[in-house]
């Protein structure tokens, strides 16, 4: 990290305040100043229907509920972490409105008290969830609503520089509204999103192929070509298949619907397939069999068909326990993967993140109101991001996702590595084990180090492979600042970079 970098923003956003006082842009500056030391803030985004709601609760670890769904779901609702379970509304204007939140059962209740959406401008819970304590979740309406003004909602919220720091973007099916949704994402605000930080995440995948005992590697195949689309590609920085009711159970299964499922299991296969051809046939009455018709209901409420098939197979080979098969869901439905993304990719790069939006904010504000002070911001924005590596960094790995930088595909990724699209830890970046000794990371980084220099130097690189070379060694260089300075730059070996040189086009020579 650049030393100082948050306290360069922050001080950069004073001043932006300071110089904007008494005009409208001065609240969006102080918030940003308050917002800057805070939890990284995730937004949760989808067509209606996505299940926004399900993966929100599976990442709090708990349900949570209101007593007018239907309004609740009209309505941008900030998460954060609170000692104590509580809950606020706010209007276009006047005071904040509390709110009562109750333990309901083993769900977490929200009373609206008659509130309407179209009075509200957001609602924020504070929830003692460990998770929440890492980042902000923020609920959004689903686009696509039968309300317009529901889906505008959404859509300001993430148009405003500044308003989050990443989103995940749910989709059950690649419609062409997803597609346009990210690409207003990006263009919003001068940039608001980027690649890195934006994730797709594939939802409901345990009803992909009709919810057969296949669903799961049906969407783990599906998820994998939205990867491999240039259109995708450039919009997030990636896509994984989560079932998320799968995982929203496995954070609140109760040990009175484990005992159901045991029940169930001890009956026997041939006892239990032919009830899982069809809802209708699966809460049936059925004699001899101990579960009644209506926890047959609440398991297909909680599981679906494909979860009650999975979990009558793991509580009859490996799943014992109320806890083991918690466990065992959790990691069938894909949600592990999404944390570790979430920590890898968001949380870790929280302050590089943060500063990014804070210069963009203050290059918003400075274009749409031009007063005397602008020019001087934006040059303070121009320096700040000038010495600041990381920002460099992710613009580089911008690129690499836009494709704005030539080259075999093999050797971007090892680029997009490096510059920590996979993960931040030293070892990630350079492919090596977690328990490498730091001799070998020692012995990588010259190497890439060299290996960049060269590329950098080549007369045949194009300019902007070149460029980015350059941003490499410099991320070599500042992995490696605990050991002695990488080698002085000596005569360039054309023939061990002429590899990458970019393929000529179909139809004669690059220009």
């Amino acid at each position: 990290m650049t030393p100082g970098l948050p306290a360069q923003a922050r001080s950069l956003l004073t001043e932006a305040a300071h110089a904007y006082r008494g005009r409208p842009a001065e609240a969006r500056l102080g918030q940003a100043v308050r917002q800057l030391a805070g939890p990284l803030r995730v937004a949760l985004a989808g067509r209606v229907k996505a299940g926004k709601s399900t993966l929100l609760n599976a990442l709090v670890g708990a349900r949570v509920a209101a007593t007018d769904a239907g309004e609740c779901t009209k309505i941008v609702t900030w998460y954060r972490h609170g000692p104590q379970p509580a809950a606020t509304a706010f209007g276009p204007s006047g005071p904040p409105i509390p709110l009562e939140v109750t333990d309901d059962g083993g769900q977490w209740l929200l009373e609206l008290a008659g509130l309407r959406a179209e009075d509200l401008d957001r609602v924020e819970v504070a929830l003692p969830s460990p998770w929440l304590s890492r980042m902000i979740l923020v609920d959004t309406p689903g686009m696509g609503s039968l309300t317009e003004s529901a889906g505008r909602r959404t859509q300001d919220l993430l148009g405003e520089t500044g308003s989050v720091d990443a989103v995940l973007y749910l989709l059950r099916h690649l419609h062409s509204s997803d597609v346009d949704f990210l690409d207003t994402f990006h263009e919003a605000a001068s940039g608001g999103g980027t690649p890195v930080n934006a994730v797709g995440v594939l939802s409901r995948a345990d009803e992909l192929g009709g919810g057969d005992p296949g669903a799961l590697g049906h969407a783990a195949r599906v998820a994998a070509g939205y990867r491999a689309d240039p259109r995708i590609h450039s919009l997030v920085h990636t896509v994984l298949p989560v079932a998320g009711l799968l995982a929203e159970t496995a954070a609140t299964l109760s040990t009175e619907d484990f005992t159901a499922l045991a029940a169930l299991a001890a009956a026997g296969e041939p006892t239990t397939r032919p009830l899982l051809l069809s809802t209708r046939r699966f809460t049936s009455p059925v004699r001899g069999l101990d579960v009644t018709p209506e926890a047959r209901q609440r398991l297909l409420d909680l599981l679906g068909v494909y979860g009650v098939r999975l979990s009558l197979g793991l509580v009859r080979t490996e799943a014992s326990t109320v806890d083991a098969l918690r466990t065992a869901l959790a990691e069938h439905s894909g949600l592990g993967e999404l944390r570790r993304l979430l920590l890898t990719q968001f949380a870790e790069r929280r302050d590089v993140l943060k500063a990014d939006g804070a210069l963009r904010l203050v290059e918003a504000v400075c274009r749409e109101d031009p007063i005397p002070a602008a020019p001087r911001l934006r040059q303070a924005v121009e320096r700040l991001r000038a010495n600041a590596h990381e920002l460099t960094e992710l613009r580089l790995l911008t690129d690499l996702r836009l494709g704005a930088v030539p080259g075999p595909p093999a050797e971007l990724a090892k680029m997009e590595r490096l510059l920590g699209g996979d993960g931040a830890a030293l070892a990630t970046r350079l492919g090596l084990t977690p328990d490498a000794p730091p001799a070998a990371a020692r012995a990588v980084l010259v190497e890439l180090h060299t290996h960049w220099r060269r590329i950098a130097q080549n007369p045949l690189t194009d300019p902007a492979l070149a460029r980015a070379a350059q941003v490499l060694q410099r991320t070599c260089e500042g992995l490696d600042a605990g050991g002695p300075p990488p080698p002085r730059p000596g005569p360039v070996d054309v023939e061990r970079t002429v590899s990458l040189r970019v393929p000529p086009r179909p139809g004669g020579p690059r220009p």
